[in-house]
């Protein structure tokens, strides 16, 4: 059995009881269910619908994030996810650059390595190596006044820890963001890069190793054994190509707003919801939602 489940963006609840019904005829599906009026709806299907990619066009073209999963083991015991542009709106290193006037040039890195274009840990390198000479003070700045939580993102986790999962930060940024990050949201643990200051000053060097895309996997497969759970128990959430590998291992691997490479790769794609949406789908309805 699987669910199909629509959603829309809180900021603009519109979801049409219409479209609903409409495809949940088409689909032969059961009754629907309302997660949140006027925002998400769910129904039960007995198998994913040939034309479902052409109707995930249409809803998107609607301001309508389709998903269909499995209805088995829907609610996940764990949460990994990214943190740059997934649990927060920016990038970190984007923001520092901005600090030390070369903005421009490592957020265009930055973008061709979030969509798979450069090799990861050569891009990491290319773009700390010109913060060189920032005050390490500089990051306590960004942090107060250029980083913002992305919404939904703390209701995600206090919902998921209510009941029982574990939440992980991995991070291919650096430990001085996701260790606050990670404290403001609730996350349980979190793992990052490491920028090296010497006498106040950052040196223009990442601590080795470097944690890419495979360190991502490495923590899915690490923190599952020592919480004694399967990787299909465990939600990942991400946006860049990094992500790849825990969203293609992740029971349920969702593309949060991600690049296009990225999204192409993954069943589940969220454009409009906010990160409440990994809510819906695992089954979550509104008057579930942690405070």
């Amino acid at each position: 059995m699987y669910t199909a489940v629509l959603l829309t963006s809180p900021l603009n609840p519109a979801l049409d009881p219409a479209l609903v019904e409409s495809l949940r005829n088409a689909w032969g599906g059961g009754d629907a269910v309302w997660l949140c009026p006027d925002e998400a709806a769910e129904f039960a299907l007995s198998a994913v619908p040939q034309n479902l990619w052409e109707v995930w066009e249409s809803c998107k073209a609607m301001g309508v994030d389709l998903v269909v999963v499995p209805t088995a083991g829907r609610r996940k015991r764990m949460l990994l996810a990214d943190m740059d542009s997934t649990m927060i709106e920016q990038e970190c290193i984007d923001e520092l650059a901005e600090e030390a006037g070369v903005g421009a040039h490592v957020k265009d890195i930055t973008a061709r390595a979030m969509n798979g274009e450069l090799d990861f840990d050569g891009a990491l390198r290319a773009r700390v190596a010109l913060l060189e000479g920032l005050p390490e003070s500089v990051i306590g700045k960004v942090l107060s006044a250029r980083i913002t939580p992305m919404p939904g993102g703390a209701t995600l986790v206090a919902t998921m820890k209510a009941h029982g999962a574990h939440a992980a930060l991995v991070s291919g940024g650096f430990t001085a963001f996701t260790a606050h990050v990670a404290a403001e949201l609730g996350f349980d643990e979190n793992r990052a890069n490491t920028l090296v200051a010497v006498n106040g000053f950052l040196t223009g060097e990442v601590a080795v190793p470097i944690l890419g895309k495979q360190a991502k996997v490495d923590a899915l497969e690490v923190i599952t054994a020592r919480l004694g759970i399967s990787e299909a128990d465990v939600i990942a959430v991400g946006d860049g190509a990094n992500d790849l590998g825990m969203l293609t291992r992740a029971g349920l691997g969702v593309a949060l707003h991600a690049k296009p490479s990225v999204a192409a790769a993954c069943d589940v794609r969220i454009n409009h919801g906010d990160l409440t949406a990994l809510l819906y789908v695992q089954g979550y309805s509104k008057s579930d939602f942690a405070a």
